[in-house]
């Protein structure tokens, strides 16, 4: 007999049971259609975030004051020994690998002009913001490079803002007044999008000492630092710690973030729902293995005098057992296939309805879906067809 013969009996066999075959399908179906729904949310989560740090270039490091874990009792306010300041900036500068620093301090104001006005986040910065952000001005130019102590009361618009408070007039040369406090419009930035659900084309952007005296901080709130590619980010990160840690009195009363930390937390998260996705998908599987052994095992019986005449006919003892592992087999993929098709469905229902809510189902787990399937199918039909292939071809052509 033909492998191709084998193959179509198989499929026929499973057809002409469609009520019984559908159910039997459904228990493979419903696992595989949860780990394909809860995997595809949390890899489009995954590369969700990746899309959001590439925006900002690869090589950059975030310091924040206060430390992110810390043990023992706090400090007598609660807060940290020591805050960041224009000196540390000035410092990171001269270390090895270090292409650009930037200190940062924000808040929220109002900015207007004329009778429009509106609240949005307000950033001090330098002129390395451009280069740190990956951004660039649409119109006129950026903060100018200089003292960071001494900056003018000059500021760059992003382009919602601009076009809120502006309309379609030329902003540049304006006047507006930030926290009632005037100053010109020397720029316009480019089109940013969004950064962890923050506008980051509805704010404003300053000099860094008139954000500390607009928001009465004498700190700053963050310093990023950019390094060049060909450094790793452990290292620089380990250079800046240590340079830390000496400027405040071997306190790490500071938090170093690096893009590489950050998605190794996101890792962690993953690594546990993952177990999770597996073990709701593989109490799926395990039912629907067992359905699928039950079938095969009830078809076993009905199918005893076909058995006996397929023997009878020139079938082998092996090419029965593959007759009936290749049903199980279909049935499992079969069963597979619905619960992809189910599982991205419902993966771009949710998405639809909640836009917010990423989903990315990559072609890999796909394939993986099918194989994993496929194998259950397999694993499941082996007990039947070695039953089948035992059987004795005189005693069960003498069956009814």
């Amino acid at each position: 007999m033909r492998p191709f013969d084998l193959i179509r009996l198989a499929w026929g066999a499973v057809v002409v049971q469609r009520l019984r075959s559908s159910l039997t399908m459904l228990g493979i179906a419903i696992g595989i259609a949860a780990v394909i729904l809860l995997t595809s949310i949390g890899e489009g989560i995954r590369v969700f975030v990746l899309s959001e740090f590439n925006q900002f270039g690869a090589n950059v490091i975030a310091i924040n004051p206060g430390k992110e874990a810390t043990s023992g009792s706090p400090g007598a306010m609660g807060g940290t020994i020591r805050k960041l300041t224009l000196e540390d900036t000035e410092a990171l500068q001269r270390l090895p690998h270090v292409e650009s620093v930037m200190p940062m301090a924000f808040g929220n104001a109002r900015v207007e002009y004329g009778e429009r006005g509106r609240s949005v986040f307000v950033y001090g910065a330098t002129s390395e913001l451009p280069r740190i952000w990956n951004n660039s001005v649409r119109q006129g130019r950026f903060l100018p490079p200089g003292d960071p102590r001494h900056g003018a009361p000059v500021v760059v618009l992003g382009l919602k803002l601009k076009r809120e408070i502006f309309g379609e007039e030329n902003a540049l040369g304006e006047r507006v007044r930030i926290g009632g406090r005037p100053f010109r419009v020397i720029g316009v930035m480019q089109p940013k999008g969004q950064f962890l659900n923050i506008d980051l084309d509805d704010l404003a952007l300053i000099p860094v000492s008139q954000a500390m005296s607009l928001f009465n901080r004498p700190d700053l709130i963050e310093i990023d630092v950019a390094f060049r590619s060909t450094a790793g980010s452990r290292v620089v990160a380990d250079g800046i710690r240590r340079l830390m840690k000496e400027r405040h009195d071997g306190d790490e009363d500071f938090t170093i973030t690096t893009q590489e930390s950050m998605l190794e937390v996101l890792d962690r998260i993953m690594n546990v729902v993952t177990p999770a996705v597996g073990a709701i998908g593989g109490i799926s599987l395990v039912v629907g293995a067992i359905g699928i052994l039950t079938m095969m095992w009830i078809a076993v019986n009905e199918s005893t005098s076909e058995i006996g005449l397929l023997c009878a006919l020139g079938a082998r003892r092996g090419q029965v057992m593959v007759y009936f592992l290749l049903q199980a087999a279909l049935l499992a993929t079969a069963g597979g296939a619905v619960g992809i098709g189910a599982g991205m469905g419902i993966a771009n229902l949710l998405h639809f309805a909640l836009p917010a809510l990423p989903v990315h189902t990559p072609p890999g787990y796909i394939a993986a879906a099918l194989i994993l399937s496929f194998a259950v199918g397999l694993a499941s039909g082996v007990l039947p067809a070695r039953r089948a292939a035992g059987l004795d071809p005189v005693e069960a052509l003498r069956a009814e």
